[in-house]
């Protein structure tokens, strides 16, 4: 099963980051989400809503220049946010320890991975954000994993 939702403001974005978060926090981690989009598509904005729907209070950019910023949210679940646009060589992903972030005490929210298919696991879900003719944003979920699937399946019926 895939879905496609309208975001037709922000708030829908920060709202589907949220409804997203919920259904993550019961599965304690072991997750990889894919956030594909062009510029300014809201991948960012997603991530906000879904840090912030599991409390956390501070400013979420996104990591360009730094590759990866981390939220410890709880003892036992990180939050990885991983920015790979200005990725030069895959290769580099190594010299930060990249296999170390991903594990069952994580989620890893992946905003441009095509830049590093190769040092990465493949994902439980894709997100494609995408500007529609008229005003505002879509999103196409892509289940690839039983854990993706049991994530959109809890979105649909809650």
């Amino acid at each position: 099963m895939n879905l496609t939702i309208n975001l037709a403001t922000e708030q829908d974005t920060l709202n589907l980051g949220g409804n997203l978060a919920a259904q993550c926090k019961t599965k304690k981690g072991g997750l990889i989400i894919f956030l594909i989009g062009d510029l300014g598509a809201g991948k960012t904005t997603l991530t906000r809503g879904f840090l912030t729907a599991l409390g956390y209070e501070g400013i979420v950019k996104s990591p360009t220049y730094a590759l990866v910023e981390s939220y410890l949210l709880n003892h036992d679940l990180n939050v990885h946010h991983f920015d790979f646009y200005r990725l030069s060589n895959p290769g580099e992903l190594e010299f930060i320890g990249i296999e170390d972030y991903f594990n069952q005490q994580a989620i890893c929210l992946i905003e441009w991975p095509e830049y590093a298919y190769d040092q990465i696991p493949p994902p439980d879900l894709q997100i494609h954000l995408a500007y529609t003719k008229t005003e505002g944003r879509s999103a196409s979920l892509q289940i690839n994993t039983i854990k993706g699937s049991i994530l959109l399946d809890g979105m649909v019926h809650c």
